[in-house]
């Protein structure tokens, strides 16, 4: 039997950036995976704070030359590539001067969260689903890691629902506590209905752009989800566990979630 191809999207990954809960999960979570004999690919934004010469990025010139439109706005992709040599492991990087080369990653200096982080969210997701399309390379499974990547899953079940590459890929999500403060912008339903969506797939945000509307949209395009942090936003929770047959796997710690999470992986793609 074939290896289980398993695509990590996620906001932050050691030592890109520096370590958090999450960044540290992604950093050893698909090496952990590739070593358990599935193949893997890992996605993260390229903000401006990473340094490209220190961790030697360079760009993929074989994917040079796409563009998306974001709320009206045609916006260059660019994909950048970097190896974490201990592990055998590539990291690609989605960039764009417009949303990425900032100095910092979701909040400026003062702490003050980024107006248009909703564009970031889908020129990032845009982004990954496009670059795995060009790659080639289908995915049995994705699993998504921080709120950024909240809208892979609404963009392959119904934007890319008829795409070979993406079409059969099952979808994990992992909650943690990560919850923005400042709410998207009113306007962030729209511009996913201009992108395909219907007004049914974007009802938990149609009026609450918050941390927690996201991810209720998140979970309901997951074919399963996982608790990442001990402690997370109850009302997500409580989300998560009233969706009945909905696959849920609780918290688990640092000792343990390396085998629990590929066990998971194996439920998921059986159903």
């Amino acid at each position: 039997m074939d290896a289980k191809r398993i695509l990590f999207i996620t906001q932050e990954i050691t030592p890109y950036l520096p370590e958090s809960e999450i960044a540290t999960i992604c950093r050893n979570l698909p090496q952990g995976i590739q070593e358990r004999g599935r193949e893997i690919r890992t996605f993260m934004p390229k903000f401006g704070n990473i340094n490209e010469r220190r961790n030697q990025l360079h760009e993929v010139i074989r994917l040079l030359g796409m563009n998306l439109i974001i709320d009206d706005t045609d916006h260059p992709l660019i994909i950048k590539v970097a190896s974490i040599q201990s592990a055998r492991m590539q990291v690609y990087f989605i960039d764009n001067e417009d949303f990425f080369h900032r100095k910092f990653t979701t909040a400026d200096t003062n702490g003050k969260e980024y107006e248009d982080n909703d564009d970031r969210s889908i020129f990032y997701i845009r982004g990954v689903l496009e670059t795995v399309k060009k790659l080639r390379w289908i995915p049995d499974l994705i699993h998504c890691h921080g709120w950024m990547s909240a809208l892979a899953g609404l963009y392959i079940k119904r934007m890319y629902a008829d795409d070979p590459c993406l079409k059969d890929a099952k979808i994990v999500y992992s909650i943690y506590n990560d919850d923005y403060q400042t709410p998207f912008r009113p306007d962030f339903a729209k511009k996913l209905k201009m992108d395909g969506a219907f007004d049914d797939d974007v009802a938990s945000i149609s009026k609450d752009t918050s941390f927690v509307g996201l991810s209720k949209l998140a979970i309901d395009f997951s074919d399963g989800v996982i608790q990442g942090s001990e402690t997370v936003n109850q009302e997500v929770l409580d989300y998560v566990t009233s969706k009945e047959g909905l696959p849920f796997l609780p918290y688990q710690s640092p000792e343990t979630y390396m085998d629990k999470f590929n066990e998971f992986y194996d439920v998921v793609l059986g159903q």
